[in-house]
């Protein structure tokens, strides 16, 4: 409990910092991370050797000299970007005369509970203080070697320009400490949790301080009567294949009877990545014999609603954009959904009827990051329609207040 008291008592010293001395400080915690990049990969290296090549979240724990860069790009990129705080949202004056300013402000301390991303350490860190909060992680176990290295650094720099380590404080990877974050009512403003639909679950379920649910994405592409068979091609295999353990990779294809024919031609890439499908009846008989016998199975139940994170995917065959509509208001997450259609019409029910966060139109659901945005860093993809939605980045890590101004008015 004292390192979340001090993380709150920490967070007040980030008020009399200009927006230069922020952007500052997250450059040079940047470069100061390409610089020790060796040492960072060491402990990633440890990470890694106690989880399985196999395990889909092997490739969200691997870091590289290419990610390590990517990281601190990103960190430049937030640097850069506007202060989200001291901003007037509204003003407006009484017929009393009195004034009414309502103003973006810091959260405080928001605390990220996360899964094997080593990269949402930094990613979170640099958000939290350009927006001008503290933040309290807990990482996973399995990344915890890596996350305890970038967070070394960050502690160095913040040290070195007379700001307390609290700022970005990294909690024990065990239960313990889970436990703690959910209890920190009055300490903790809110809590953001990134994984899987189990870890989101069990926060949203055990916690007493505010959470805003991110991460699961169970991901539809919708291949209407009139789409581009090339077009579809790129678009699946993209979604699909990209990076397979990013929430938002293609977990369900949908596609129009009529379309049935072209199903071979549109998964062709698929096969060449190795992606099993599981196709239901109508797809599974349009499949068979073209498409590679030991990637081809027959759907279950369980195949649709299910967030792969691996080289997997479902078809499901429907007869009209309404079936495809209903199947994904009842097994989607409310994260991504694309259709791929040239019919004015179709893309027009679809944008309006689909409840999703993002509703993509012949684009990749893979678009779905704050940087592809141009938001910079996220913080995560809210899935939830209170406060965020969508990417989150610099300006939904504020809350906001209002500023009253008058000169003596009362109230009868």
């Amino acid at each position: 409990m004292n390192r979340l008291l001090a993380a709150k008592a920490a967070s007040t010293t980030l008020v009399g910092l200009s927006a230069m001395q922020t952007a500052d400080i997250l450059s040079k915690i940047a470069d100061r991370i390409e610089e020790e990049s060796d040492l960072i990969l060491v402990e990633n290296a440890l990470d890694l050797k106690k989880m399985q090549f196999t395990d889909p979240d092997y490739d969200r724990l691997l870091l590289t000299p290419d990610r390590i860069r990517a990281i601190a790009s990103d960190m430049r990129a937030v640097a850069k970007l506007p202060v989200p705080y001291g901003r007037v949202i509204s003003k407006t004056v009484r017929p009393n005369g009195m004034s009414i300013c309502k103003i973006s402000v810091p959260f405080g301390v928001i605390g990220v509970i996360y899964e094997a991303r080593p990269n949402v350490t930094a990613d979170v860190f640099s958000l939290c203080f350009r927006a001008g909060s503290a933040c309290v992680l807990k990482g996973g176990h399995n990344a915890d070697n890596s996350s305890r290295a970038i967070v070394r650094i960050i502690h160095d720099v913040l040290r070195e320009n007379g700001l307390p380590e609290a700022l970005c404080t990294l909690l024990p990877a065990d239960r313990e400490s889970t436990s703690l974050m959910l209890d920190a009512v009055g300490i903790i403003d809110v809590i953001i949790p990134r994984g899987g639909r189990g870890l989101i679950d069990f926060v949203r379920d055990h916690s007493k301080v505010p959470v805003i649910e991110t991460g699961a994405g169970v991901c539809h592409t919708y291949i209407d009567h009139s789409a581009s068979v090339s077009m579809s091609r790129d678009i699946v295999c993209n979604a699909k294949t990209r990076r397979v353990s990013v929430c938002n990779a293609l977990d369900c294809l949908l596609i129009h009877w009529d379309r049935l024919a072209d199903l071979p031609d549109i998964v062709r890439p698929l096969a060449e990545k190795q992606v099993t499908i599981y196709a239901d009846q109508r797809s599974y008989a349009a499949l068979k014999g073209k498409y590679p016998n030991h990637l081809l199975e027959r759907a279950t139940p369980e195949s649709f609603g299910t967030e792969f994170r691996d080289y997997k995917l479902a078809v499901k065959t429907v007869d009209s954009l309404e079936e495809a509509m209903v199947h994904i208001a009842r097994y989607g997450s409310h994260h991504s959904e694309c259709i791929i259609s040239e019919d004015s019409e179709s893309i027009r029910k679809f944008q309006l009827g689909v409840d999703a966060a993002c509703v993509y139109v012949n684009v990749s659901t893979a678009f779905t990051d704050g940087a592809q945005f141009g938001f910079g860093a996220e913080i995560g993809i809210s899935t939830q329609k209170l406060h965020a939605r969508g990417p989150m980045a610099l300006a939904e890590l504020t809350t906001y207040k209002y500023l009253i101004t008058g000169d003596g008015q009362i109230r009868e």
